[in-house]
């Protein structure tokens, strides 16, 4: 699975996700995680706040999970509605850090909403004709 991280230095989670300069995107498997690319979002001036929710949902459209610092209501809503769920974690977590738990948490007995997660993706997965042989 896809997984975004909202940073400014590509190595910590630091950022808002409406404001967001960078997201850290990685693929993680109960193997590891791999850095996917740093997705840099263009300055634009003037940009109202639908605006900024949108070029960052587009942003991360093919991701699992974000982590980020903070997440508005609304954008929160546009988020899981695009089946992304976002997970806050203090400002400054390293990324390393949190990837290390996640493919952790992979190895082992997933809490209930990652679970549920990968379930959702795996069903997607297959819809799309995608099917990855792995059942959890």
């Amino acid at each position: 699975m896809k997984v975004a991280f909202a940073t400014d230095d590509g190595n910590r989670v630091n950022a808002h996700f409406g404001q967001s300069p960078m997201f850290a995107v990685y693929n993680v498997t109960k193997s590891g995680a791999s850095l996917v690319e740093l997705r840099k979002l263009p300055a634009v001036l003037n940009q109202d706040e639908a605006g900024k929710i949108d070029s960052r949902l587009d942003a991360v459209s093919d991701c699992t999970l974000i982590f980020i610092m903070q997440i508005g209501a609304s954008a929160a809503a546009r988020v899981t509605r695009r089946k992304i769920m976002p997970v806050k974690v203090p400002f400054g977590s390293p990324i390393e850090e949190q990837l290390k738990r996640l493919v952790e948490m992979l190895q082992g007995k997933p809490p209930m909403w990652l679970a549920k997660v990968l379930r959702a993706e795996e069903n997607s997965g297959s819809e799309r004709g995608e099917a990855n042989g792995t059942h959890g």
